[in-house]
């Protein structure tokens, strides 16, 4: 069963939550934090991606990068814009999109629960990743950044939260300038209720699914596991043998698509690549108009200006495979690699992959602009998929889902001391 616990979190004073909390590090590059943080001396930007603090084009990896993160974060400390919580506690956040609100519990799970795999995940990580992340959780000895969880529908932790929700006043609440969506976040303070919360996942939760977040939930887990071996006198009890994570209800929570384009079409003309791709779908000529895909295994296409249906013919996909059945599958087998000859969407500098929050009037901008020859809109990926994958064991091929809205960073820390 799942562990979650509560924990002393660093926050912002009310006054400066709006101006410290920001998007997650991996969601823009070095140009667009800079640009995001410029005169605001606040922003957790300058903690989690600190390059921006100093010259342009500074690698992110650069030894001066770290010392820059080190030097904000204790700041950041020291000017009382980020205090710490006197016990532990967990907390609810709350996010809203278009009308619909999900919510979940803040709290600490537990290394071995990584290990052991009653977290699981649906994505391969890459060590290089984990290990820049690893740098920046050991130098802030925090995690500065959350991770994203589902648990299985539990109906008493639904009513925790909504009496908690119905009858006490958040710490915040307020709209992202930088994403237009709804934040808000309340400090669960009663012991019983943090004690009954932490019993239901440790008795009546099976397992808790990596959402978003697969390379900074592997270096934090690695992070603990490297603390303890260093550790002569490890007991278990330290603060370093869990780490942050929000987690939702999965029946809360929305897949959007995750879209990719291509920079050449193999060698290929218009016509002989349509041609080719005809041997495995129904190809429709859609026109100029925009096209988004309206169920399973029927894919968008944008190509010289027009947009066309795509529908997998039977027999291009085996029904039974958990991951073949995928759309992302499908596309990658009887596209991106039979046809483009694009074999690692790890790697492949050929392809890019465009989340879905960004709309279909993006693919047709990259294509346009000359940068990009295809695109592709897929329908997206359920959540009941994602937990199937997960349980049996299997792992998505990458860039399969995209989680909107993202999680504040900022909002609560988690130190491992």
């Amino acid at each position: 069963m799942a562990r979650v616990k509560a924990f002393k979190g660093l926050r912002p004073p009310q006054d400066l939550v709006t101006k410290l909390s920001s998007l997650p590090y991996d969601v823009m590059d070095s140009e667009e934090a800079r640009e995001r943080a410029k005169d605001n001396p606040y922003s957790l930007l300058h903690v989690t991606k600190a390059e921006i603090d100093l010259a342009p084009g500074t690698a992110d990896d650069a030894p001066e990068v770290f010392e820059k993160v080190v030097e904000n974060y204790n700041n950041f400390k020291k000017n009382g814009w980020l205090v710490q919580d006197g016990e532990e506690k967990l907390y609810i956040y709350a996010q809203t999109m278009n009308g619909k609100t999900q919510y979940g519990i803040v709290g600490c799970t537990h290394v071995d629960d990584y290990f052991n795999g009653i977290i699981k995940k649906h994505e391969l990580t890459r060590k290089d990743k984990e290990d820049g992340r690893m740098v920046h959780v050991n130098i802030t000895n925090a995690n500065v950044e959350p991770v994203f969880f589902a648990y299985p529908d539990n109906k008493e932790i639904n009513e925790i939260v909504e009496n908690i929700v119905k009858n006490q006043k958040p710490v915040y609440d307020f709209i992202g300038s930088d994403d237009n969506f709804g934040h808000t976040f309340w400090v669960i303070d009663d012991k019983a209720t943090i004690k009954r919360i932490e019993e239901i996942f440790e008795k009546d939760i099976p397992y808790l699914y990596v959402a978003d977040g697969h390379h900074r939930t592997a270096a934090a887990a690695r992070v603990g596991q490297e603390r303890r071996a260093k550790n002569p006198n490890h007991n278990g009890t330290e603060e370093y043998n869990y780490f942050m994570a929000v987690i939702f209800p999965a029946n809360q929570l929305t897949i959007i698509d995750y879209n990719r384009v291509v920079k050449d079409l193999n060698g290929l003309s218009e016509e002989e690549f349509i041609k080719k791709i005809e041997e495995n779908y129904t190809v429709e000529k859609i026109g100029a108009e925009i096209y988004k895909p309206e169920a399973l295994h029927t894919f968008s296409m944008y190509l010289g200006g027009n947009w066309y249906k795509l529908s997998a013919k039977e027999g291009t996909y085996n029904p039974n495979d958990p991951i073949g059945v995928l759309d992302v599958s499908i596309l990658s087998n009887n596209v991106l690699d039979k046809v483009l000859g694009i074999t690692d969407l790890r790697r492949d500098k050929r392809i890019d992959f465009v989340g879905g929050i960004r709309g279909l009037g993006e693919l047709k901008r990259r294509v346009d602009s000359g940068e990009m020859k295809v695109a592709f809109a897929l329908y997206p990926v359920s959540m009941n998929q994602l937990m199937e994958i997960a349980d049996t064991g299997n792992i998505m091929p990458p860039k399969s889902t995209w989680f909107e809205p993202k999680l504040r960073s900022g909002l609560v820390i988690h130190e491992l001391q």
